[in-house]
């Protein structure tokens, strides 16, 4: 069964969608609802849904060793989508894609929606995009998991997940956290800890609030500015002041949504 223009609207990629575009998705998305800890695909496994995280739903892009230990590479919330986004899908995945906070999302066959990218230049356009913008958080968490010490990590990693929800309140525990970031709990403890005694969140069982957002901003690293810009000049990411990423306009990027340079931002 179709979805309708509002079910479209709870993912920012969707939204942002052109009426004839979004009428060569509809007919094949899918509803889906996610709890923490559910597996969207695993490495190796051959991706045939492309999956749009909706509302508040986030899901982790993590690489597992054989020794078991986890860590994240990217974040994807309401802004995007995993699996199937760079490639024409059915491919094996490389990484495992897990739910870090549960909520609804959208599904899409991998097939039908490389057929509506064929026909149409402003999806494509759209999805192409999102596919560089997801390749830079990619590469700037490589760069960010081997030079920046863990307090500007898990800062980042903060910040990242504060983006993409409207509240200041983090339903995410310290067990979780310590997993994304590689390192031991009891040692991630004493970096919150920190963070803590200097004013910019308070954790509790189960929950991580931001109470400064600008301090955190300051004790991350420059990974999290850096990816959050190439966001606002491939994609036309809007943030709200309170940080919080609330559209996607490609129109009104480095270029326009046909991919023709952009004559500039409108006043």
């Amino acid at each position: 069964m179709a979805v309708t223009a509002t079910s479209f609207g709870r993912n920012l990629l969707l939204r942002a969608l052109q009426p004839a575009d979004r009428a060569l998705i509809a007919p094949y998305a899918e509803p889906a609802e996610f709890a923490r800890g559910d597996i969207v695909f695993e490495s190796g496994d051959p991706v045939s849904h492309v999956t749009f995280p909706c509302d508040h739903t986030v899901v982790t892009l993590a690489i597992t060793m054989l020794d078991g230990r986890m860590t994240e590479t990217a974040t994807v919330g309401w802004e995007g989508a995993v699996g199937g986004v760079v490639s024409q899908g059915y491919l094996p995945a490389f990484s495992r894609a897990v739910v870090q906070i549960g909520g609804p999302g959208l599904r899409v066959e991998a097939g039908r929606l490389q057929a509506a990218k064929h026909a149409s230049s402003t999806l494509r356009n759209l999805f192409t995009r999102y596919s560089d913008c997801l390749i830079a958080q990619l590469l700037q968490s490589v760069a960010c998991n081997a030079l920046h010490p863990i307090e500007q990590r898990a800062a980042k990693w903060l910040l990242t997940l504060h983006d993409r929800l409207s509240t200041d309140v983090l339903p995410i525990t310290q067990d979780v956290l310590a997993e994304m970031l590689g390192v031991r709990r009891t040692y991630l403890s004493g970096v919150l800890r920190g963070l803590h005694d200097r004013g910019m969140i308070a954790v509790s069982r189960g929950r991580i609030a931001i109470r400064d957002r600008a301090a955190l901003e300051r004790a991350a690293c420059e990974c999290h500015d850096r990816v959050r810009r190439h966001f606002e000049e491939v994609l036309g990411a809007v943030y709200r002041d309170d940080g919080t990423l609330v559209a996607v306009d490609p129109a009104a990027a480095g270029g326009s949504a046909a991919g023709q340079p952009s004559q500039g931002r409108a006043a």
